[in-house]
């Protein structure tokens, strides 16, 4: 997946256009790159599952 696609992700999730999405282990170094460069993670958080896969929301407060 291109770093764009993450970007939008996180655009998508912050705006309320998603409530969820999931990264797999296979894409989660080149997220991780996109996710600590991103101005608003701290708005996000991720709960891994077993295997790997990561679903990332919005936190409510």
């Amino acid at each position: 997946m291109a770093e764009q696609d993450f970007k939008q992700q996180l655009d998508d999730l912050r705006s309320g256009k998603i409530d969820h999405f999931e990264i797999t282990p296979d894409d989660f170094q080149e997220f991780q790159q996109v996710y600590h460069a991103y101005p608003y993670r701290t708005q996000i958080e991720g709960k891994a599952d077993i295997g790997g896969k990561v679903t990332y929301h919005l936190i409510h407060r």
